[in-house]
This record gives C-alpha cells, sequence and structure tokens, in this order.
C-alpha cells in the first residue's frame, strides 16, 4: 500500500482510469462485434455502413484517449472496411 499522499493519489488516479480504459475497450469490441454480427445476418448495407461509421468512430476516440495505439486502430478499422467492401461487392452484383 502507497505510503505517501501522492502515491495515494496517483494510486487512485490508475484506478480510475483502469476502470475508464476497460469500458472504453468494452464499447469498441461491442461496436465491432454489432458490425461483424450484421455482416453475417446479410443486413441492409446502409445499416452496415451506420454500424461501421459508429465503430470507426469509437475506435478513433479510444486511439486519441491512449487506450489503443495508432497502428492497431488502423489495422481494425482497416480490416473491418474491408470486410464491409466484400459484402457491398457482392450485394450491388
Amino acid at each position: 500500500m502507497p505510503v505517501l499522499e501522492s502515491s495515494k493519489k496517483r494510486a487512485r488516479q490508475s484506478e480510475v482510469r483502469r476502470l475508464q480504459n476497460n469500458a472504453r475497450k468494452t464499447t469498441v469490441k461491442s461496436a465491432m462485434k454489432k458490425v461483424l454480427t450484421a455482416l453475417e445476418a446479410g443486413s441492409d448495407i446502409e445499416e452496415i455502413k451506420a454500424l461501421m461509421r459508429d465503430a470507426e468512430s469509437k475506435l478513433s476516440r479510444a486511439k486519441t484517449k491512449g487506450v489503443y495505439h495508432a497502428g492497431t486502430v488502423a489495422r481494425k478499422v482497416s480490416r473491418l472496411a474491408k470486410k464491409v467492401a466484400d459484402v457491398q461487392r457482392k450485394s450491388s452484383k
């Protein structure tokens, strides 16, 4: 346990940040899963695009807050966008 006041404060701040980061990661994972389940279910392409925009927004927000590295976010967005584009290409044929 911390002894100094500054150490106690740092421990409190770390705990708050840990909880916030976990919450942000959870919302990102949920948003990504919504996109993937919509893709699997064969939902309307406009609905999928709206879910994709939401997921991308949540990912960028997590990146700016320091939860994810910029490269990780770029990779996740790219992979999701690629899957959405494949479905869009197939549906337009």
